[in-house]
């Protein structure tokens, strides 16, 4: 029998103290301490095997991360790694999957964690092989994404003088983690394992574990922690006498505007219930974007640098704010207005301005209380407004659409992929004009999911977090939508899908630049400088690599290029000619 955690509260259901199986379990069940949807469990381990003998603390490492529900490490075996990389080999619970690029490994890792909530490692050597991590467990920090990062350090007795690979890796990984130490002794290995996984899931952040060359392969003999019983659920509420005061406030507000953040991606089903009782609009943050279908009435979109016009005008008049799970970033662009705030993390209460009311705890649970305790209401000359402005939006993005013009423009290249990308879709944004592009005018469904590098904004994460996607959804279409410049950062990292036969879709929408820099360079009235790119065809790179190539240059074949790249059961590359200059 198994043992399942739900990623949103952390409650472990544990078969063998249940009368029924998890798999005979209707899809509709939830979690029953948060409410949320069975689909956000994931396994933890089959009934664990304790290690006893012939073991060494590589072997314990792996396993000890294996009961907990690490399932993948993603790296570079090197010499200072080698215990671990063989632990790996010899074990039936993790599956390691090479890449080649560190920073590619740590994007992964990082895109697995903000796509389940559940954490997956990226293993790196001493020296070098840590300090390329960086990159993407800074994504990860930033993100409150959970992420394991393993690395290798010399041997205890050459640490000091100035060993081939040796750095101050403690020092260089404090900074980015909320749990950073170095296995030094081997009865340190199941307790500093288990802190490390309990502090990502926790705090959702990046935990780092070093270990000595000749630590990894001294034999050891010990048991294996569960998880059961060594960490709190994440299901806790504020009082009812805030709840029933925020109820309060909500009632004597004309035109209140839920927004919605990453914090609540989760929860757009309740967030339906309230905006519906309430009457009022539901504005998403970039990274919330999907919280519903692009199409649900009561929805108008994303707020901030990409917002729609419906979005930034109904916020502008709102009387109040109902914001979930929202971080303030400066690119949301959320206004100091009356404020009722939801988040599980108390020092993002009032984090830019004074709020009305801040309430401390999981949307899972505070969001239906709350729907409880407010009165109905209709507003119907507000719900007339709404949609009037949705409309208005709506027609203006149509209207961009423009299949004729050549090259091809972004505006319409998002309107096809809104159109043919699959219901069941995981997309994979890079940073760039793609970003901004897809941000404002792909039409989502609430079953697709979307993931990109929110805070860092780092280049180079679209093709990674595809890779996860489709090693965590291996029976959906896992999608990368790129720029040139972004894709060419880790373009190599394209094998590691044919080696692992990742049917990952990658659409480069090339316009032979760094797009977005031209744009700013532009507006902020410097020359443009330095933003061309070297030409190059990378539906041609991706058939000599092995996989499929489709080149589009005119309006008219794109249809039918993103059907074909769909249907195509090998990784493929669509390098789409588009305009530079349509920004």
């Amino acid at each position: 029998m198994a043992k399942f955690r739900c990623t949103v509260c952390n409650f472990v259901y544990d078969e063998d103290n249940e009368s029924v199986k998890f798999s005979d379990l209707p899809k509709e069940w939830v979690c029953p301490v948060c409410g949320s949807a069975k689909t956000v469990f994931v396994m933890l381990t089959e009934k664990s095997k304790i290690k006893t003998k012939d073991h060494t603390v590589s072997d314990v490492l792996i396993e000890q991360l294996a009961e907990w529900g690490v399932k993948y490490v993603f790296g570079i075996p090197g010499t200072s790694t080698l215990g671990i990389v063989d632990a790996l080999r010899k074990s039936n619970k993790i599956q390691f999957f090479q890449v080649r690029h560190e920073q590619v490994a740590a994007f992964m890792a990082s895109a697995y964690g903000k796509l389940t909530g559940n954490i997956a490692a990226c293993l790196g050597v001493s020296g070098p092989g840590a300090t390329n991590l960086a990159t993407g467990l800074y994504d990860a920090s930033l993100d409150k994404s959970p992420v394991l990062a393993l690395t290798g350090l010399v041997a205890r007795q050459l640490m000091g003088p100035g060993s081939i690979q040796e750095i101050d890796q403690y020092s260089f990984f404090e900074p980015i983690c909320v749990f950073n130490k170095i296995l030094m002794a081997k009865n340190q290995t199941t307790t500093l394992a288990t802190l490390a996984l309990k502090h990502s899931l926790l705090d959702r952040g990046v935990s780092h574990l070093g270990v000595p060359r000749d630590v990894q392969s001294i034999p050891y003999e010990t048991e294996i922690r569960p998880l059961e019983g060594r960490i709190t659920t994440l299901a806790f509420r504020t009082k009812d006498s805030l709840i029933i005061k925020a109820a309060q406030v909500i009632g004597e507000s004309k035109r209140p505007v839920i927004i919605a953040g990453f914090g609540a991606i989760s929860q757009g089903k309740n967030l339906l219930k309230l905006a519906k009782k309430i009457s009022a609009p539901i504005v998403a943050t970039f990274r919330a974007k999907g919280l519903l279908d692009a199409n649900e009435p009561l929805y108008v979109g994303c707020h901030g640098s990409i917002a729609s016009t419906a979005a930034a005008a109904l916020v502008r008049k709102a009387d109040l704010l109902i914001v979930v799970g929202a971080s303030y970033s400066d690119q949301t662009r959320i206004p100091e207005k009356k404020t009722i705030q939801i988040d599980i993390n108390m020092k993002m209460i009032a984090k830019n301005y004074p709020v009305e009311l801040g309430l401390i705890g999981n949307s899972a649970i505070i969001v239906p209380r709350l729907t409880e305790k407010v009165q109905s209401k209709l507003n119907s000359s507000y719900l007339s407004e709404i949609k009037r402005l949705k409309n208005s939006w709506l027609k203006l993005i149509e209207k961009e659409a423009d299949s004729s013009l050549n090259p091809i423009r972004p505006q319409y290249i998002m309107k096809v992929f809104s159109e043919k990308f699959p219901n069941n879709a995981v997309i994979s944004l890079d940073v760039g004009e793609n970003c901004w592009w897809f941000g404002r005018n792909f039409q989502m469904k609430s079953t697709q999911k979307m993931i990109l590098s929110g805070y860092l904004a780092s280049m180079g994460f679209g093709l990674p977090g595809s890779l996860a996607a489709s090693i965590a959804y291996p029976d959906r279409d896992c999608i990368c939508i790129t720029g040139d410049g972004g894709f060419s950062m880790v373009m190599a990292d394209f094998l590691t899908a044919l080696k692992y036969n990742l049917h990952v879709k990658v659409f480069v929408m090339n316009n032979q630049s760094l797009g977005m820099i031209m744009q700013e360079q532009k507006v902020e009235g410097y020359k443009n400088w330095q933003t061309n790119l070297y030409n190059f065809n990378y539906a041609s790179f991706a058939k000599n690599a092995g996989g499929l190539g489709i080149e589009v240059t005119k309006p008219e074949a794109l249809e039918e290029a993103v059907e074909k790249c769909l249907s195509a059961k090998t990784a493929v590359i669509v390098d789409i000619n588009t305009d530079p200059k349509r920004f």
